[in-house]
């Protein structure tokens, strides 16, 4: 059994970029001009975990910038139908991507005709928040452990289906990568995003699926869903009780995910530095920082160049769990 390591942990210190940016006179800022409206494009739908991040960020990023930001959902494509109208966009600043991990390091890996390549055709401007995946189950399925599940699911090959935001998306991969490791057969459903399949999931549609904490706890505080395993390699402070899935007996299991902000490629350099400091300022924020955590999420800041090297290293490790699945 091979086990994947997609630790949340970052891999590159932000030193190097945070003295380079610091060394930039206030006034190349400043020289800057900015829209008089910035468009945030998230790739999925409303009501989901990922615009549910962009939306508690984007009035502070407004604050910061001094500009109007607004949510815009494009979704479809696990996230890289917003992407691709992100890297089309002109170069200042007027269009940006608030970019889920799956579409910058798992969509390249499954996707056989993605429109563009998050690597060269976006430019990373920051990082933001990094998260981790709660395993869900409808309460009518009589299973109260990962254990149990993994036996329930043996004796019903691909008869235990899971949902997910998309066809290569990080929930749709952490089923995958669950039953290579554990030896089941389940079924994958994906939808246009995280919402309806949490939503199929409380219905009794799908049997499971990965979600993120933060917009699965209220359903799990309140009894509509079933909480068997956090997907980290710690327990989350957000659900102290629930076990981890190495706890629950699937050794290596740990899978999390991050959201960055990017713009399209050839964005001017003196233009991404004003819009890393904004979003830097932001997240230093007591009351930004205090929101994210009570939603589960933690606070992920540096240069433009920790995004970028966190997104190729992921993009390689998730080469390893996605082979195999291809979407198109």
């Amino acid at each position: 059994m091979t086990s994947i390591d997609l630790s949340r942990r970052h891999i590159v210190s932000a030193l190097a970029g945070s003295a380079a940016l610091a060394a930039l006179p206030s006034r190349v800022f400043a020289q800057q001009p900015l829209p008089s409206l910035v468009k945030l494009v998230v790739g999925y739908s409303a009501g989901g975990p990922v615009d549910g991040a962009a939306r508690l960020l984007a009035p502070a990023l407004s604050q910061e910038l001094g500009t109007q930001v607004i949510v815009d959902n494009r979704p479809g494509a696990s996230g890289s139908l917003g992407g691709d109208a992100v890297a089309k966009a002109a170069p200042d600043g007027a269009t940006l991507f608030f970019g889920a991990s799956p579409t910058i390091t798992i969509n390249p890996n499954v996707q056989r005709h993605m429109a563009f390549d998050p690597m060269k055709d976006l430019a990373p401007i920051a990082p933001l928040v990094d998260y981790t995946n709660v395993l869900v189950i409808n309460n009518d399925v009589p299973v109260r452990s990962v254990a149990e599940l993994l036996a329930y699911a043996k004796a019903r090959p691909g008869k235990v289906f899971y949902g997910s935001a998309g066809v290569g998306a990080s929930n749709h991969l952490s089923g995958a990568l669950l039953e290579k490791m554990a030896g089941v057969q389940l079924t994958h459903v994906p939808y246009k995003g995280s919402a309806p399949a949490l939503a199929d999931v409380m219905a009794g549609t799908v049997t499971m699926m990965f979600d993120i904490i933060a917009t699965s706890k209220p359903f799990i505080q309140s009894g509509k869903v079933r909480a068997l395993a956090v997907t980290s390699r710690q327990r989350n402070r957000m659900l102290p009780e629930v076990p981890t899935m190495v706890e629950s007996g699937v050794a290596g299991y740990d899978v999390g995910g991050w959201f960055g902000l990017y713009g399209p490629a050839r964005m001017e350099p003196a233009l991404v530095a004003r819009m890393n400091a904004a979003a830097r300022r932001m997240l230093a924020r007591e009351d930004i920082a205090n929101r994210l955590r009570e939603q589960g999420y933690d606070v992920w800041s540096g240069a433009p160049e920790v995004l970028a090297t966190k997104g190729k290293a992921d993009r390689q490790l998730w080469a390893t769990a996605s082979k195999g699945i291809e979407a198109e």
